[in-house]
């Protein structure tokens, strides 16, 4: 694999992906620590390894520690190694997380959540480059890269108590920052072509998104960033595979609070919706709009799929139970409404929207008692 195409799984064309990019092709073979900082979610991770893949340690371990995730009383060994007899259940001896990546790459995640106690030892670790294995009595040489990682403001840490000082500039020797999703925009349908495709799944294509839905998941906040993304996109993926997906065509209960927000807004006042581009109807149609005028007499017939199509309208079944047809009944409720908003009130557009003919449209606004306000109830 060559070098530049080594760093490219941090995705995105926007000036700061290229900036994090060329700051790490800058840096990656030099011997320095690196700290890198940002919102959890912004990918800390991916930048350290592509640290290690494009330097001259590519072929030795690059040894990954999220120092949140060990237990204090453990985390000492988990770094250092211990000798056998050292503490009770020491029955061999055992390599530490440093001696692993010697030759290569440690990469310390969260190191901002380091007890004191640990970030005195790590301290001399860096100093002297040695480490001492619990229960040990002769120092180990290591010859590691570091690369530390937080979410944490350090330096207010620092003013807290609760980090060191002396331990933060040895680390803050080369410092890199990760921008938040929100940041770039406009990286986010690469993300979502990057991830579609990742996440297919039985053979089926990558779902992907109308204009209306590229438009809205560019203006939403991302306050999980590209790993947030990367979860939702997996999420459709299971749901609608292969689909074409329209903003107004996923159930509200399977986005994040905020991007329901946003489809709440702009399907309900189209007019109105910043750079909102009016969608064709989707060439694949969805689970949540198959409910067809046929739909509530087919109920018996096809149990199997009306309990999907129920799941995706709700987080969950209540205990005490519901009724299935004013359940889906709601549902048909619901997708007119949102149709005839689309369409300013127009019955026949509405009739086409939905795959409906347009008399039983009108007997369902009667239905429904929708009348009021809808357009050409006579005439279409």
């Amino acid at each position: 694999m060559s070098k530049s195409s080594r760093i490219t799984s941090f995705k995105g064309a926007s000036e700061a992906a290229q900036s994090i990019r060329d700051l790490i092709s800058r840096v990656a073979n030099s011997t320095a620590t690196v700290l890198i900082t940002g919102e959890s979610g912004t990918g800390k991770e991916l930048v350290a390894r592509a640290l290690h893949d494009e330097s001259n340690r590519a072929g030795a371990n690059f040894v990954p520690i999220n120092c949140t995730a060990i237990p204090k009383e453990l985390i000492e060994s988990e770094l250092f190694g211990h000798r056998k007899g050292a503490f009770t259940g020491a029955m061999n001896d055992r390599i530490g997380r440093f001696e692993l990546a010697h030759g290569g790459t440690i990469f310390l995640d969260e190191i901002g959540d380091l007890s004191m106690d640990m970030q005195v030892k790590l301290l001399r670790v860096l100093q002297e480059r040695t480490v001492d294995p619990v229960g040990g009595h002769k120092p180990v040489h290591v010859d590691v890269r570091v690369v530390a990682a937080t979410h944490c403001d350090l330096e207010a840490q620092i003013v807290a108590g609760r980090f060191r000082e002396d331990l933060y500039y040895r680390l803050n020797v080369l410092p890199l920052q990760t921008p938040a999703l929100r940041q770039r925009p406009e990286d986010v349908p690469e993300l979502l072509t990057h991830f579609s495709r990742n996440s297919i799944q039985n053979g089926a294509q990558p779902i992907s998104f109308t204009d209306d839905f590229l438009d809205a998941l560019q203006a939403y906040t991302w306050p999980g960033n590209v790993r947030e993304l990367s979860n939702l996109v997996d999420r459709f993926s299971t749901f609608f595979a292969g689909q074409h997906l329209s903003l107004g065509n996923v159930p509200a209960d399977l986005l994040p609070k905020g991007l329901a927000k946003l489809q709440a807004e702009r399907c309900a006042y189209p007019a109105t919706s910043l750079k909102r581009v009016v969608p064709k109807p989707p060439k694949v149609t969805s689970i949540y709009s198959a409910v067809k005028s046929s739909l509530l007499d087919e109920l018996e017939d096809n149990p199997v799929e009306d309990i999907i199509m129920l799941a995706q309208g709700m987080s969950c079944l209540p205990a005490e139970g519901l009724s299935l047809k004013d359940r889906l009944a709601d549902i048909e409720r619901d997708l007119i409404i949102q149709a005839l908003a689309r369409t300013n009130g127009n019955v026949s557009q509405t009739a086409r929207m939905l795959n409906l003919q347009r008399t039983t449209l009108i007997e369902k606004l009667n239905k429904y008692d929708l009348r009021q306000g809808v357009l050409n109830v006579s005439s279409g």
